[in-house]
């Protein structure tokens, strides 16, 4: 697989990737920039969600769609 198309994760990419809903998704990205000590208008980057969620950042990539 080439290069994703952008670097950031975003709640709805959250819900394809867990299942779950957009709410945990929010709550789970409010989570990983508290303990990544980020400002609420930084962005986390799939590299970030990967490291923190434990999952690999290939399969996270592969639910990136834009």
């Amino acid at each position: 697989m080439g290069k994703p198309k952008r670097i950031c994760i975003y709640p709805k990419d959250i819900q394809r990737i867990t299942g779950k809903s957009e709410r945990h998704s929010r709550n789970l990205l409010s989570t990983i920039k508290e303990y990544l000590d980020k400002e609420p208008h930084q962005f986390v980057t799939i590299e970030e969600f990967a490291l923190f969620t434990g999952i690999k950042k290939e399969l996270v990539e592969e639910f990136i769609i834009d």
